[in-house]
């Protein structure tokens, strides 16, 4: 009994010592993960906030000008086309030459200038013998005065037709000048060189449109009109630039369902001032409004999708960070509800997070 006594004893003290090492191993384990000065430097996080709700709405629609920075031009007279110094899409100057019409009604309106030019100088050298016969006594005062009325009707219908002139770009030769009324595109042209216009058209040749800003029209299903307010937010994309969104804003609805689609159309107001958005593209078009419920919300980039779960990892300091599974309720765009997982006021890893995830889960 005496010999075993000191083998138990050995065998307690070893069975200690093990523990004691297997004890330290695991803290050791537990301790391994640390972020480095340079990678704690270069980690961002985000708090995990309550936020409204949001949903999405999403349809197809165009891109179109805006109407009030349209203009339509319209030959205001018939003949030959001369010359067209434009072609689709070219940017023009407001005043700038179109095209060059010559016209038989330019050559009738020649002539009436003409004809008014010829009559207020024989009006002028009535007025002015008017005037030396009354000095002579020849005349009564009554004849000057009735010279000068002719004279100054004679010059009000030169005014006239000079007027005329100026407001449709009349020139010698009978030419007629098509220039641009706004500076902008032309989006539109129905006139080529040697055409024949007929002087009772009533299409228009050119139209000019100004695109620094231009509208989305949305065609919106039956089913969504109650969920689409003006001045909700509006994200659209097209498929030319498919990582481009342009932000805008519902800026009219249209009360009246289209009978050929069966929607309602909403109008978004977008600003181009690079001129990427060209009218009549294609665009889809997502309507973003707020519920009557709050969610916690994080950066979409903080959740971390793996073996078809989510997790994000939480940050408490450089020494303690957690991989948490959390549960989703939806995703729009950059920011992600939360359904379960995590509580207000928790901060999750939104740079770095992949690689600290993989460091605390391999």
């Amino acid at each position: 009994m005496r010999k075993l006594l000191p083998i138990v004893l050995l065998t307690v003290l070893a069975t200690l010592l093990g523990c004691r090492q297997q004890d330290a191993d695991t803290s050791e384990k537990e301790q391994t993960f640390v972020l480095s000065d340079a990678m704690l430097k270069s980690t961002t996080t985000a708090k995990a906030v309550l936020e409204p709700l949001r949903n999405e709405l999403r349809f197809y629609g165009k891109i179109t000008t805006d109407n009030n920075k349209l203009i339509e031009v319209f030959p205001v007279v018939g003949g030959n086309v001369v010359k067209v110094y434009v072609e689709l899409g070219d940017y023009v100057n407001k005043g700038q030459l179109l095209a060059t019409i010559r016209s038989t009604e330019v050559a009738g309106f020649e002539k009436e200038l003409q004809d008014a030019k010829n009559d207020v100088l024989v009006a002028l050298n009535n007025v002015k013998v008017a005037q030396e016969l009354y000095e002579g006594k020849l005349v009564a005062e009554r004849d000057v005065i009735e010279a000068k009325s002719q004279q100054e009707k004679a010059q009000l219908q030169l005014n006239r037709i000079e007027e005329t002139y100026r407001i449709y770009n009349m020139k010698s030769g009978s030419i007629y000048e098509v220039v641009s009324p706004i500076s902008g595109f032309v989006i539109e042209k129905n006139i080529n060189q040697d055409m024949q216009l007929r002087s009772d058209r009533t299409d228009n040749i050119f139209d000019i449109a100004q695109i620094d800003d231009v509208w989305a029209i949305a065609n919106v299903n039956e089913s969504d009109i109650n969920e689409v307010k003006l001045g909700v937010d509006a994200f659209v994309t097209t498929l030319s630039y498919k990582d481009k969104v342009f932000h805008g804003k519902v800026d009219k609805i249209f009360n009246i369902i289209d009978p050929a689609t069966k929607a309602m159309k909403v109008r978004i107001k977008l600003a181009n001032n690079d001129y990427m958005l060209k009218p009549e593209m294609r665009a889809s078009i997502r309507i973003s409004y707020a519920e009557d419920v709050q969610m916690l919300a994080v950066p979409s980039n903080a959740v971390i999708f793996d073996k078809s779960k989510n997790f994000v990892v939480v940050f408490n300091d450089r020494f303690d960070l957690e991989v948490r599974q959390v549960e989703t309720f939806r995703q729009l765009g950059d920011i992600t509800y939360i359904a379960a997982g995590l509580k207000e006021g928790d901060r999750v890893v939104t740079h770095n997070q992949l690689l600290i995830y993989d460091a605390l889960t391999d």
